[in-house]
C-alpha cells in the first residue's frame, strides 16, 4: 500500500472539501457549498465521539472517512453548538434556491436513521479523490474506520446510501461484509438502503 491512513487534522479540511465537491458533483451537500462542507467535516474534530481518518500519499490527501461513535448523542451536541454555523454557511445555497430550506433542515438535523435493533456507530461520509480511484483507498479507509470504532468499544456500524443507480457503491459495501438491513424512502421520495456491520458476525 503506497499510501497511509492517518487521523483527520484541521489542516486537512480544505483538501477534503475539495475532494468531496469533485467526488459528488450534483449532490445536495455539494450544492450547499464549501462552507457547509467545512463545518460538516470540522464537526468530527470538535467532538470526542467523532471519528475521522484521511488517506495520505506524500502529504497529499487522497480521501477521507468520518462518522460518530454514538450518533444520537453526537448530533444532539452538534445541534446545540453549531446550528447557527451550518445555517450561516448555507445562506448562499438558500438564496439560489429557497425551496431547499426544508431539505436543508433535514440535513442539519439528520440523526442517521439508526436501525431499531441496537445502537451502532454511523459511517457518515467517505470521499475519494476521482484521480485516486481504483487503488483500494476506499476499502482501506472503511476497514480502518471500523477498527477505530471497535477499539473505542463500538458494537458495530451502519450507513445509508442510494438504492437506485448506485450499484457500484452498494456492491462495494456488500463485498466488504456489510449486510443490507432495510430499505426506505426519504420524505422527498429518494430510495435508500441501510447497511449494518456487526463485529464478529462477518469477520473470520
Amino acid at each position: 500500500m503506497d499510501f497511509e491512513i492517518k487521523q483527520l487534522q484541521r489542516g486537512d479540511l480544505k483538501k477534503i472539501v475539495d475532494i468531496h465537491i469533485k467526488a459528488f458533483p450534483g449532490f445536495f451537500l455539494t450544492f450547499l457549498g464549501p462552507g457547509f462542507l467545512k463545518q460538516f467535516y470540522n464537526s468530527f474534530l470538535d467532538d470526542n465521539q467523532g471519528i475521522g481518518l484521511v488517506a495520505v500519499e506524500n502529504s497529499k490527501v487522497l480521501g477521507a472517512i468520518v462518522g460518530p461513535l454514538q450518533p444520537a448523542g453526537y448530533f444532539k451536541r452538534l445541534l446545540l453548538r453549531k446550528w447557527y454555523a451550518f445555517c450561516f454557511a448555507s445562506v448562499g445555497a438558500v438564496l439560489k434556491n429557497p425551496k431547499v430550506i426544508k431539505r436543508l433542515f433535514r440535513a442539519v438535523f439528520y440523526r442517521g436513521q439508526s436501525p431499531q435493533d441496537g445502537e451502532r456507530s454511523l459511517l457518515s461520509s467517505i470521499a475519494i479523490s476521482p484521480d485516486a480511484q481504483g487503488r483500494g483507498i476506499g476499502k482501506a479507509l472503511v476497514m480502518k474506520w471500523l477498527d477505530v470504532v471497535r477499539a473505542k468499544g463500538g458494537k458495530g456500524a451502519f450507513l445509508t446510501t442510494d438504492a437506485e443507480d448506485n450499484d457500484s457503491v452498494n456492491g462495494f459495501y456488500r463485498n466488504l461484509g456489510w449486510k443490507l438491513e432495510s430499505a426506505y424512502k426519504t420524505p422527498d421520495g429518494r430510495k435508500m438502503n441501510r447497511y449494518v456491520y456487526d463485529f464478529g458476525e462477518y469477520e473470520a
